[in-house]
């Protein structure tokens, strides 16, 4: 495996003020000792290596702000594992024990935390075009009780297209899949990119594993059909089954995150949400000490992670173009 050390590291624009800047030992001090209590609902499950990176980068800011697990503050976790049930019945737990801040992995558990509550703070990480789920009127200022860190916009749908189409210009026909109830916006725009470039774009939404091996299965024999994986838990939760499925039936496909190339899959294109998780905290600290989560602004990425799996590319017999290996940020051998 080789990357780019220059590009590699990528990181987000955050505008909070000084709450990236370590607190002095007398400020820590001053915390008091009071336990506050957040909770964190995930959604892949606590054996996902990528969730564990995400926790983890998530609690390593923590002393950096002077909270320290079980004397000033408590986590109280939740996993889903990419199920819509788990989703909604760890939500209303969290929100019944009357947690200070929740923080949301992703746009399918930040629904199931809607609907529990209206009124604690919650900060997401991982969400899609916020502004196009509903979950904002303004990026700026969104005010209710809902902030966070998103990752992708309406316009990634196209990029995702065009970056496929590069390295498997043969396609004919897409099969988006994706969350059925989420990224509208992103699947209309994927829509019109590859009507311009005459190619059939087939929706298909899906939930449990059935579905997914439905919805891929229904591609098989027919070579000039591509993947695009939209972002999710419900989707991410599954990326193995996704991943085996394609190369089984040699569909080039592209993933919203890293981890997906690393795990086999052919390209990944997407933000790094480690990053994100660990500037989480910093907005958790910040409505701690009495933000409103209305008043801070919703992040938004400005530089993103291209992972070209060479060998998966060989195994399907396409030919990485020399423009795409100048771009990647990372190509796996």
């Amino acid at each position: 495996m080789r990357s780019k050390d220059s590009m590699r590291r990528r990181e987000f624009i955050t505008v909070i003020g000084g709450a990236t800047v370590a607190w002095s030992h007398g400020a820590r001090a001053q915390q008091g000792s009071r336990l506050r209590r957040i909770a964190v609902l995930m959604g892949l499950s606590p054996d996902d290596k990528e969730a564990q990176l995400r926790v983890k980068a998530f609690e390593s800011a923590w002393p950096e702000l002077g909270w320290i697990e079980g004397r000033n503050i408590h986590v109280d976790y939740r996993w889903t594992s990419g199920d819509i049930a788990l989703m909604r019945s760890h939500a209303s737990e969290l929100v019944a024990n009357s947690p200070e801040v929740i923080l949301a992995e992703g746009t399918s558990v930040l629904a199931a935390l809607r609907e529990a509550t209206r009124s604690i703070p919650i900060v997401f990480l991982g969400v899609s075009d916020p502004e196009g789920a509903g979950v904002v009127t303004n990026l700026a200022r969104p005010g209710g009780n809902i902030t966070g860190f998103a990752n992708f916009e309406p316009a990634m749908g196209g990029k995702w297209l065009q970056t496929l189409k590069e390295i498997a210009p043969h396609l004919t026909r897409i099969g988006v899949i994706r969350n059925p109830a989420a990224l509208m916006r992103i699947r209309q725009n994927i829509e019109t990119e590859a009507a311009s470039m005459g190619i059939e774009a087939v929706d298909c939404g899906v939930r449990v594993t059935e579905e997914i091996r439905a919805a891929i299965g229904a591609f098989a024999g027919h070579p000039t059909t591509g993947l695009i994986v939209l972002p999710d838990p419900i989707v991410v939760a599954q990326r193995g089954l996704i991943i085996e499925l394609a190369a089984k039936q040699r569909h080039p496909a592209v993933y919203p995150l890293r981890v997906c190339a690393i795990d086999g899959g052919l390209l990944s294109y997407g933000v790094d949400v480690q990053d994100q998780a660990r500037q989480s905290a910093f907005y958790i600290d910040r409505i701690l000490k009495g933000a409103r989560p209305g008043d801070l602004p919703i992040q938004a990425p400005t530089k993103f992670q291209l992972v070209v799996n060479s060998k998966t590319a060989k195994a399907l017999n396409l030919a990485v173009p020399p423009t795409l290996l100048v771009r990647a940020d990372e190509v796996i051998e």
